[in-house]
């Protein structure tokens, strides 16, 4: 997966890769847009595409590109204005400012990008040039090497690139902070525990020190909703925490960051977390033990040591 030659930041468990309301807003605002736009103000021109859900082409920029994240509303939507930690789902087309070749763009994959804005999961130009953009807009943004990838580059992205994307707000969710749902009863003794508040902050989860780790997949509500099930075809917006089954150290979790995560199912390489959420309910707090066959096997990731039996407590908080 390229995704935006690097533009995702990818959390561990991708390695490639009540719900609040629904805001798919209007590109009704775009819909005048002429087919093509002119160079303004430092932003290098959309020659072909302009409209809302097109495929744009740009020109190259031209002269010093701006040393300042730039945004431009190349059309306005009627939506409700973007905000850190929506979950949001947009089309892009990303190019360096010296060049006419796109490095990357989601149009011809017809598959837009889902991600939670301001959870770092971007670029921080990203993060900070979409914030307070409405759905249903096209904006144009000019990206400097700091708010980009910096000295180092990224794959086709040359150290020190000033970046230009066309940005299409296809749509926002507001996230509830936590999993709600009638709590489903924990009675196997040789099964973790997880705790059943819904205020936002991480649960707690026992692992029984005496009790040997499963050999199959558990997949358990610890709180059951009565939303929609989720699909393979589906991203979702999730808040985990992750531990270790042998010593009950957590190697991952959202809340320490109070950022959520959003999965596209189709790119979760960790079979056992992708299978474990398939078939489960929007809103629902759900128990993972997943063995080292659905894990990562006899190769040790990061701080997990190989062989590892994986804990989670799982909120699927959102659907995209």
């Amino acid at each position: 997966m390229r995704r935006i030659a690097g533009l995702l930041v990818v959390p561990l468990l991708l390695l490639s890769a009540a719900c609040g309301s629904d805001d798919k807003g209007s590109a009704s605002a775009s819909a005048s847009a002429s087919a093509s736009a002119p160079s303004k103000d430092g932003f290098p021109a959309i020659t072909a595409g302009a409209k809302f859900g097109e495929k744009p082409t740009l020109a190259k920029g031209t002269g010093t590109p701006p040393k300042e994240l730039k945004t431009d509303v190349v059309s306005e939507g009627d939506g409700a204005k973007l905000k850190n930690g929506d979950a949001i789902q947009v089309n892009y087309l990303g190019q360096a400012w010296d060049s006419t070749k796109p490095f990357d763009n989601s149009f011809d994959r017809k598959q837009p990008f889902d991600l939670t804005l301001g959870a770092g999961m971007v670029i921080q130009g990203w993060d900070k040039g979409l914030v307070g953009q409405k759905v249903g807009s096209r904006v144009e943004l000019v990206i400097p090497p700091d708010l980009g990838y910096g000295a180092q580059g990224q794959g086709d992205i040359k150290p020190n690139a000033t970046l230009v994307f066309v940005v299409d707000i296809l749509k926002a969710k507001q996230i509830p902070a936590s999993a709600k749902g009638t709590e489903v009863a924990q009675d196997n003794v040789d099964l973790p525990k997880v705790g059943t508040n819904t205020d936002g902050k991480a649960p707690t989860v026992k692992i029984p020190s005496k009790s040997a780790p499963p050999k199959k997949l558990v997949s358990n509500y610890v709180l059951e909703s009565d939303g929609e099930v989720v699909k393979g075809t589906d991203s979702v917006v999730v808040n985990y925490v992750g531990l270790l089954w042998k010593d009950s150290k957590t190697f991952d979790s959202t809340y320490a960051t109070g950022k959520t995560q959003t999965f596209p199912l189709a790119q979760v390489t960790l079979k056992g977390l992708k299978n474990g959420l398939i078939g489960k309910k929007i809103g629902s707090r759900v128990l993972l033990v997943v063995p080292p066959d659905q894990a990562f096997g006899s190769k040790a990731q990061q701080s997990i040591p190989a062989n590892s039996t994986l804990v989670f407590a799982v909120d699927i908080l959102a659907k995209m």
